[in-house]
Order: C-alpha cells, then structure tokens, then sequence
C-alpha cells in the first residue's frame, strides 16, 4: 500500500515549500505514492514553490488546479490520486515524524479511517485545552487541522466530501465515518498553526465556531453555515 497525499491551498506560498520537505523529511519515500497540491486559484507564488519544489525531490509532486473551495479541491485531489490510501493535510498542519508508518500500520489493522491528535503552535490557555481533548475518541473533538486519512474504496463508498459545504466539510465527512464506526485516533500530533487564532483573537473566533457548531447540529443548511461565516468570520 501507498499514500497520496492530498493538499488544498489558496495563497500559501509562504508555508507550502515548508510543509512539503518537512513531508519528505519525515517519511519513507516508498510509503509515499504522490504528493498532490490542489490550487484552488493562487494569485501569489504558490504554484511556483510548488512547481520548483518538485524538480528537485525524488517523490512524484504536483500541482492541480481545481475550482476554489476547499471540499472541492480535495475531491479533485482524491481523483487524481494513485495511491491505496488518501492523506488529506491543511497546508499549515505538520504531521509527526513516521506518520506514513503510523497510517499504515493502522490500516494493516483493519482501520480504514482516522487522524492524529492535534497541538496549536500558540501556548494560549484555550488552545492548549483544544488541544488536549483531541485524544478522545468523540467526533465533537474533531477537525480537520487534525488531517485525515482514509483508505481510497472507503473514500468512494461514502461517496467523498460533500462539496455543498465551504465551511464544515471535514466535520460532515467525520460525521459520515463515526455513523459506519470507521474512525481510529492515532496518539501522535499534527501540529498545526493558529494564525486565524492569532488575527481575529482566540475567544472571538472559537465563539463563531462554537455557533457554527450549534447551527448545523440545529439543522442549518450547508448555505447557512456559509453564510455565517463570510458574515462573521472571513470579514
């Protein structure tokens, strides 16, 4: 078995040239099948970094355009992707050092779905506490800084992300996989980055993602949730 490694980006040119060689760093190149970078329409270096990064690295990287949205690109990445085993990572989210043999070695054992625990980059007091409940196993402490892998055929079984979402869609999908009891924990962290923590202030922003929480689990649609979040997040 192999990995794909699937990565969305908008505008990451300061961090995607970073989290590719730290990937190849920390794992075996014939674990890895592919790394693919699915750009969802990048106005600064991004596909650059990408695209010269690659040429010097002996594991197959490349980059895809797709339309913008994150359940999107992350589909166009799953369908492009050669590997028995999707690895889907934020482009600011740093999985530990031997996370293709963690992954695998899970799904030898009959796993075929899961992320890691998750530490933020910010020593704040709520990060911290964030951080530490995401060794439970219960899919309110879920997200996707956390990464997620998944086996290909079960990834198509349950037909993907559901791209109505542009927010939420990693929930909707761990929601879907805790409903068929296909979801391991792996006690080792991603680490990932709080700078959304760090721009809009840790309170004010978990408060809007609290709500956003609260309205889906209260039936609001997939545009509801959008809608909050461009109103009250994004601007």
């Amino acid at each position: 078995m192999k990995i794909s490694i699937v990565i969305p980006i908008l505008n990451e040119a300061a961090t995607i040239g970073k989290l590719l060689s730290h990937l190849i760093q920390n794992a075996s190149n014939d674990n890895l099948e592919e790394i693919i970078v699915v750009d969802g329409g990048s106005v600064d270096e991004s596909q650059k970094v990408v695209n010269t990064l690659s040429k010097d690295i002996e594991v197959d990287i490349k980059c895809i355009p797709s339309k913008k949205g994150r359940a999107v690109q992350l589909n166009t990445g799953a369908k492009a992707a050669k590997g028995d085993v999707l690895y889907f990572l934020h482009a600011d989210s740093f999985p530990p050092n031997h996370y293709d043999d963690y992954i695998l070695r899970e799904i030898t054992n009959g796993n075929n779905a899961g992320c890691f625990r998750m530490k933020f980059d910010y020593n704040h007091w709520w990060l911290l506490f964030l951080g530490w409940l995401t060794q439970f196993r219960s899919k309110r402490c879920r997200g996707g800084d956390q990464s997620q892998f998944i086996t290909k055929r079960l990834f198509k079984q349950i037909d993907g992300y559901d791209e109505s979402y542009v927010v939420y869609e990693d929930n909707d999908l761990v929601d879907r996989l805790f409903a068929i009891n296909e979801f391991v924990i792996i006690p080792k962290y991603v680490i990932t980055s709080a700078r959304r923590y760090r721009e809009i202030g840790v309170l004010r922003l978990q408060y809007h993602f609290f709500n956003i929480h609260m309205r889906r689990w209260m039936g609001a649609s997939s545009e509801d949730l959008y809608r909050y979040y461009k109103e009250r997040v994004v601007n």
